[in-house]
């Protein structure tokens, strides 16, 4: 059997770790540290979260779609096989030398997305432009770290909480999608996401697809025209409620 060979290895900014890419043969793996997160043989999940997505979509014309994490690229490649010529993609990455490796060393694998004219990269973290308004977006695809436990970022968290989805929630045209890949179930975050005002629905899948692998959770929401309980409008006296949900932000 071949070692494995680096090719390339990024700081991942303002986190202290180190992002490494792996060769051995055709395989190609990024790392973490010494923690192994994602890998070009294992992408089932991640073009299920993509293709779950579009399909609710449907068809819809002139489409914008913001997807939080490029990684082996796969995600968009499977989005952009999902929606029609009038797209609109942007693609957040917050660690420059990924966006360098699509464009080269990983193209191939997913078969050079970045090339697509629909896409557009922002170098930078996609939070900032779930943020910036207005509401432009007609999905919002979160392949961010690990999911709602970050792995590479503790603020990557920040997505996640109650604050975050909130965020996205403002952040999508009526009825939007936001989508979000998980590697493991979450309950609390679950909560969170209904209580944000979306109707959520959450898929098990493999990460090989069909053919086994560890199994990974996707979450589709689908932006309610009410919005979160805690600021609708009461029914007796037209004031805002302003109740939180319950704890601290993020401490379900």
């Amino acid at each position: 059997m071949k070692p494995w060979e680096l090719i390339d290895s990024a700081a991942i900014p303002n986190s202290g770790g180190t992002m490494r890419l792996m060769r051995q043969g055709h395989n190609l793996v990024i790392h973490v540290d010494d923690r192994e997160l994602m890998r070009n043989t294992v992408h089932g999940s991640e073009d299920a979260l993509a293709e779950l997505t579009c399909d609710r979509l449907d068809n819809r014309q002139g489409s914008r779609i913001l997807i939080g994490g490029l990684g082996m690229g796969f995600t968009l490649a499977a989005a952009l096989r999902g929606l029609g010529d009038d797209a609109q993609v942007v693609v957040a990455e917050l660690v420059p030398a990924v966006v360098r490796w699509n464009r080269d060393l990983l193209g191939d694998a997913a078969g050079h997305p970045l090339a697509d004219s629909r896409v557009s990269v922002y170098d930078g973290d996609v939070a900032d432009l779930i943020r910036k308004p207005p509401a432009l977006w007609d999905a919002i695809i979160l392949d961010v770290d690990n999911g709602p436990v970050g792995l590479t970022r503790a603020t990557n968290y920040q997505l996640y909480s109650s604050r975050g989805l909130d965020s996205a929630f403002s952040a999508l045209k009526p009825r939007g999608i936001l989508s979000v890949w998980s590697a493991s179930p979450d309950r609390g975050f679950a909560r969170r996401f209904e209580r944000a005002g979306f109707a959520v629905e959450s898929i098990n899948l493999r990460s090989r697809g069909r053919r086994g692998g560890r199994r990974h959770l996707i979450w589709l929401g689908i932006r309610k025209a009410e919005g979160p309980r805690w600021q609708r409008k009461s029914s007796t006296n037209g004031e805002t409620e302003t109740g939180t949900e319950g704890g601290k932000e993020g401490g379900i």
